[in-house]
């Protein structure tokens, strides 16, 4: 896990500090730090004698946050406090042999990045680093790595800050233009509706917001998800090291299942997840195939979900601000009986009710509320304890993003591809997910030494497969 930021040494240029936020604070703290590893494959050899003027020129003009620390006054409360930065101090250039297969550097960068991923970043420098990896793999003639920590901000805000550094291939002086969200804000069409059936809404909706938050309660304090071959439950798993693999889907093929059967791409996405996980755990164990098994998945909270440009988000009173703007929606993993007799799109089915009922409840809001009373009573140290406690007690991560249409370059390295993970997380897998040029690119990170990480990959691949052929069927 990364390291909580207590700096020790900095140079100050500002004596004022600015508060953190609450969520900055909470994966800030001794018992919760968390990172965003973002993953640019260039298609060319990557020269790196240009990388500390770009970082001046673009990379630290985006928010003051690339340029200050973490700090606490004396009440143990977070702030930020702008330093001196030394772009050299956190650009990072690993050497190996020379001349080797691309096979051989494919080893070494899956060793590199699980390395990465558990190493604290130093608290007296701003919480950011830059990775060159400058060796052929399979995927690229090199690759670049940025590792943000989450205190800077989510996903959202993280990957717009990259974004703004990147140009479209085809036409530099063009914006990058993206995708609808992977998902849907639940409309609401009451106006159209009469009173009985607006009633009937507002009495579902209590008592669904009233089940899910009870039943929220009872897993962050109580409940916990069974072990099974994806969870051992061993205490500071966040500290072991992940191995990454990653995986591509046609977006066009998985818009074809949602038209199918009325879903959005998130439910399908969510789906391939949930079915490829129980298609693991049922050639590990079959018995596990029935057990208790929770996902948290990411639910942006802004109310526009899509990236938007990193002016508009620093603009007061914008709908798509800068920070962590993020809740989490526990949703058990749908049990597989059978893996020769079940129907695969009833995953997608399940993960589409589900999803659907926990965001049209208020207990999203309700647990939002309930951190920030406990932060207001506890402070923030006991919060993320709580936190910490919630995220252990499930047995998987789940997030996705919206990524560029057209290719994108950096400094005019073209970019193959691209892939986010977030690591830290007291959970033996992770699965993140990012649409770039009509794809979608899955990222697994699991714990290294439990989970078989290519079995677990070759699952998802299947699940994928199953469900496209079950879509096509009907």
């Amino acid at each position: 896990m990364e390291g909580k930021l207590t700096p020790t040494v900095a140079e100050e240029i500002s004596d004022e500090a600015e508060l953190a936020s609450p969520h900055a604070q909470y994966l800030n703290s001794s018992a919760l730090s968390l990172c965003i590893l973002a993953a640019l494959e260039i298609e060319v050899p990557i020269d790196d004698s240009q990388t500390v003027a770009l970082i001046k020129e673009m990379f630290l003009p985006i928010n003051p946050r690339f340029s200050s620390i973490l700090v606490k006054d004396d009440q143990g409360i977070g702030q930020w406090r702008r330093v001196s930065v030394k772009p050299e101090d956190h650009v990072h250039v690993p050497v190996f042999p020379g001349g080797l297969s691309t096979a051989a550097y494919d080893g070494y960068f899956q060793d590199y990045m699980s390395k990465i991923s558990t190493e604290t970043l130093r608290p007296d420098r701003p919480p950011w680093e830059i990775h060159l990896f400058k060796y052929p793999t399979s995927s690229a003639a090199g690759t670049v790595v940025f590792k943000l920590h989450h205190a800077l901000g989510d996903g959202f805000s993280l990957m717009g800050a990259l974004f703004s550094c990147l140009q479209r291939a085809d036409n530099p002086s063009l914006p990058l233009t993206f995708p609808a969200s992977l998902s849907k804000p639940i409309q609401d069409d009451h106006g159209s509706c009469g009173i009985l059936t607006r009633t009937l809404r507002y009495i579902s909706m209590v008592f669904n917001s009233t089940s899910e938050f009870a039943w929220s309660l009872l897993r962050s304090n109580f409940w916990e998800d069974d072990k099974t071959p994806i969870r051992s439950g061993d205490a500071g798993i966040e500290f072991r090291p992940k191995i990454v693999s990653t995986l591509t889907l046609s977006i066009d093929q998985i818009r074809q299942i949602k038209d199918k059967i009325g879903a959005t791409i998130n439910d399908v996405l969510c789906g391939i997840i949930f079915y490829g996980t129980r298609l693991y755990m049922h050639t590990s164990s079959k018995k596990s195939s029935n057990l208790c098994s929770t996902a948290l998945v990411l639910l942006n909270t802004r109310i526009i979900g899509n990236i938007q440009p990193i002016k508009e988000m620093m603009k007061q009173g914008t709908k798509a601000p800068w920070g962590n703007h993020f809740a989490f929606l526990h949703v058990p993993i749908p049990t597989l009986a059978d893996s020769d007799t079940a129907n695969p799109l009833d995953f997608v089915l399940k993960a589409k009710q589900i999803i659907r009922k926990k965001r049209s409840s208020l207990a999203v809001y309700l647990n939002g509320k309930l951190i920030d009373t406990m932060r207001q009573l506890r402070g923030p140290e006991k919060t993320a304890q709580y936190i910490h406690s919630t995220i252990r007690k499930t047995s998987m991560g789940i997030s996705n993003m919206v990524g560029p249409k057209e290719k994108m370059c950096l400094a005019g390295y073209p970019i193959g591809g691209l892939y986010f993970l977030v690591t830290g997380a007291p959970q033996c897998v992770s699965v993140t997910a990012v649409s770039y040029m009509g794809n979608l690119r899955i990222a697994v990170a699991v714990e290294k030494g439990f989970i078989d990480n290519q079995l677990f990959k070759s699952c998802m691949e299947k699940a994928f497969e199953r469900i496209s052929e079950a879509a096509l069927c009907t």
